[in-house]
């Protein structure tokens, strides 16, 4: 198959290069508004209890639960005439919109509800509380056209906006934001990288040039998928990343064996032949690792992981294709002037430096010398390294998972400094700190109500409970019912608390109102109870889609290396890789130990979804390096029956290159490090960690002492699969004779 792909690009350059542009173009023209159509939820199913819980409120209730705040500031109180009439401003506007229902503010809230939407630092501030319809795609959209409208700084008074749809919004628009900063700093540091790998500058262009395409297409098929499904805002940070680290990493490989080739003779179609099937087979392989690990995110009942799968899958095979079809293309049109504009001649001119006597035989190499000591010392070399690894693995023994919040964004945004201020001066009317109870259906007295939150007010940690009995405080009824919390569809309750939601406490809190009888049928809903069904969603899947990813891997390797040894050393070796990077997460995100380096605020827990992208992405991105660093080990062990010297080889003729790879790969991932938004910030410093510290320590170090041990047990499978693996024939199927009998002048400009 690759013999006849890598024919028909040399055959037909122009009409392949010219398709590409092409397609460069409309996809570009097609997924320019990519972002403006995904979404910034799917965090929990739809199917779980505390979404049930919200389509019940906002259907039967008039949306009592508010996904909208807009905070009114004073210095001189929210009582004076100022402030007053810009609250009844406010008021009077969002209930002019048919998309807004449920307005409540502190003007208009009957006393003693009306204190709860006050600030209790003096009454400084109060609440203006709404409920946007629709799904999260229009509700943040409305968001961002109230805030535009309706916050600001006059006549002395100041409106910010919160809640979850504001939330929603801004994280939107600073996703956006940061995937600019991000492809802004990637692609000119990933140039200077490339050109400092090959020399010249039009063999350093290609690669990129491949990762640009990557990125057309990652777009235009984020922007497809919009309209099918649901996509998530963090995918569009995430694939397009990894199609522009994915693309440059698979042109390098088959740049680097390309000019390999032709510095062993070969003419450039035969080169480019013989590139393609033996790099485009690593290629190929590590393409389809990495898109089985994507594949596996499809498992859970969440669009935001989900639609990593989608997308990922798609983009993985995108920058694969572009490598294997466009680049070849490239290539035979070059021809040797790929070397062209080669830097280092005017540098060594400028410096008076002699040119370089000549390639460096790989069994002269320091890689080769390095690999060679690490294997005559395999014993302790393995021994320290492991060691090492679960130490830095060991914080990820201490892990605790919660549900984002504003928290996520900096303190400069204006959603954030809103849901501080909730915290701090509004704790009975933060809509993020209570647990709404849902008795669908009700159709028992009130005393049975009044019963129930009764026994939920004197829970530890809940200052108040608002029922269609009464207000309730330490077990006794202190005021009037609020408005509209029980018609002829059932009644709902709301428990405030004092515990964020979020944390442990706050799921202890959860189970202790769940414990409490209630008078019917009851539906939790709320923070808590929202956190609580995201990690069983989860959980529940999470041995699903780990069975799925090491079966896949395992089969894939055996495929490819023809040995069942190989692939379960693989698997061990990225397992202690990701534990170290998961660790090194827990201290740096959970603990917050780099917090004021990186600009974001530790809440004590990570993002439950993050760990479990971060896994899939990692563990497919390890084993593009182990394919590629077998493809050459396995050459040489075909060629000679030497275990070791196979790995000394294949590590000295892929050293150079995986490790040129691995930080490009760290460039490309690293800068979401700059994004706001504190889980991407989290995904790109672990996918960055994982990548150099496999790339070094696991593929030049731990791999190759691993390899020496087991000897030639390494190549080892049952007789069995051995005929199944001949038989499938995966192997690389290279006649050199037919090569070089290629007319030299095919695809020659």
């Amino acid at each position: 198959m690759l013999y006849r792909i890598a024919r028909t690009a040399t055959r037909y350059p122009r009409v392949i290069l010219i398709t590409a542009l092409a397609l460069v173009i409309g996809c570009g023209l097609f997924g320019a508004t990519a972002a403006t159509h995904l979404k910034s939820g799917g965090f929990v199913s739809d199917d779980a209890e505390s979404s049930q819980v919200n389509r019940i409120i906002a259907d039967n209730f008039g949306g009592a639960s508010p996904n909208y705040v807009l905070l009114v500031s004073t210095e001189s109180g929210v009582d004076s005439p100022a402030a007053r009439a810009a609250g009844m401003r406010l008021v009077d506007a969002l209930r002019a919109r048919p998309d807004v229902t449920a307005v409540q503010s502190y003007w208009t809230t009957p006393l003693p509800f009306s204190t709860a939407l006050r600030s209790n630092d003096g009454g400084s501030s109060a609440l203006i509380a709404a409920f946007i319809e629709g799904d999260d795609t229009e509700v943040q959209k409305i968001a961002g056209e109230l805030t535009e409208q309706l916050t600001g700084a006059a006549d002395g008074v100041t409106v910010r906006q919160g809640g979850m749809a504001a939330i929603y919004h801004d994280v939107n628009e600073q996703t956006t934001l940061d995937l600019a900063l991000a492809e802004s700093i990637a692609v000119p540091l990933s140039m200077i990288v490339l050109i400092l790998v090959f020399g010249s500058l039009v063999a350093a262009a290609l690669p990129l040039a491949v990762g640009l395409f990557a990125i057309a297409a990652t777009l235009a098929i984020l922007r497809l998928f919009t309209l099918v499904t649901d996509v998530s805002i963090y995918a569009l940070n995430m694939t397009t990343a990894l199609g522009l680290a994915l693309a440059i990493d698979y042109s390098l490989f088959i740049v680097s064996r390309y000019r390999e080739e032709l510095g062993n003779g070969l003419d450039p179609t035969a080169a480019t032949i013989r590139a393609v099937q033996t790099a485009g087979r690593t290629v190929l392989f590590s393409a389809l690792t990495v898109a089985l690990s994507l594949a596996a995110l499809s498992v859970f009942n969440l669009y935001f992981l989900r639609s990593f799968a989608y997308a990922g899958v798609a983009v993985v095979a995108a920058a694969a294709a572009a490598a294997i079809v466009i680049l070849p293309a490239a290539l035979v049109l070059l021809g040797y002037r790929v070397n062209s504009l080669d830097l280092r001649v005017p540098l060594r001119r400028m410096f008076r430096r002699p040119p370089p006597a000549g390639p460096v035989p790989p069994a002269e190499s320091g890689w080769y010398q390095l690999v060679t000591r690490v294997m005559r010392h395999a014993v302790p070399v393995t021994v320290v390294i492991i060691a090492l690894l679960l130490v830095l693995g060991a914080p990820f023994l201490s892990v605790r998972f919660g549900y984002p919040d504003d928290r996520v964004l900096p303190t400069s945004s204006t959603s954030r400094q809103v849901g501080d201020e909730l915290r701090a001066h509004f704790p009975q009317a933060d809509p993020g700190a209570s647990t709404t109870i849902v008795l669908d259906g009700y159709t028992g007295d009130t005393a049975g109500v009044g019963t129930y939150a009764t026994r939920l007010s004197e829970l530890p940690n809940v200052p108040a409970v608002l029922s269609s009995a009464g207000t309730f405080v330490n077990g006794a009824r202190v005021g009037a019912a609020p408005p509209g919390m029980a018609n002829d569809t059932g009644t709902y309750l709301t428990v405030v608390s004092y515990v964020d939601p979020f944390s442990p406490e706050g799921e202890r809190q959860l189970r202790a109102i769940e414990a409490v009888p209630a008078p019917g049928p009851a539906l939790y809903g709320g923070a808590a109870a929202v956190n609580a069904d995201s990690l069983a969603a989860l959980s529940d899947r999470l041995p699903l889609a780990a069975t799925l990813i090491v079966l896949a891997t395992l089969v894939v390797l055996f495929l490819f290396t023809g040995s069942v040894v190989l692939p379960i050393k693989a698997l061990a070796l990225n397992t202690l890789s990701l534990a170290a990077a998961f660790g090194a997460m827990v201290w740096v995100f959970q603990e917050g130990h780099l917090s004021n380096l990186l600009g974001f605020t530790a809440v004590g827990y990570m993002v439950p979804t993050m760990p479990i992208l971060m896994f899939c992405l990692a563990f497919g991105l390890s084993m593009d390096y182990e394919v590629f660093l077998l493809s050459r080990i396995r050459e040489e062990w075909l060629r000679t029956h030497d275990n070791n010297r196979a790995v000394a080889i294949g590590v000295a003729r892929t050293g150079r290159i995986f490790t040129a790879a691995a930080v490009l790969m760290a460039i490309v991932l690293g800068a979401l490090i700059t994004s706001k938004v504190s889980f991407m910030q989290l995904m790109g410093l672990g996918l960055t960690l994982t990548v150099l510290v496999d790339a070094t320590i696991i593929r030049a170090l731990l791999a190759p002492a691993l390899m020496r041990l087991l000897g030639t047990a390494n190549w080892w499978a049952p007789k069995t699969l051995v005929r199944l693996h001949d038989r499938i024939g995966l192997a690389e199927d290279v006649d050199q004779d037919a090569i070089a009998r290629e007319p030299e002048h095919v695809g020659r400009p």
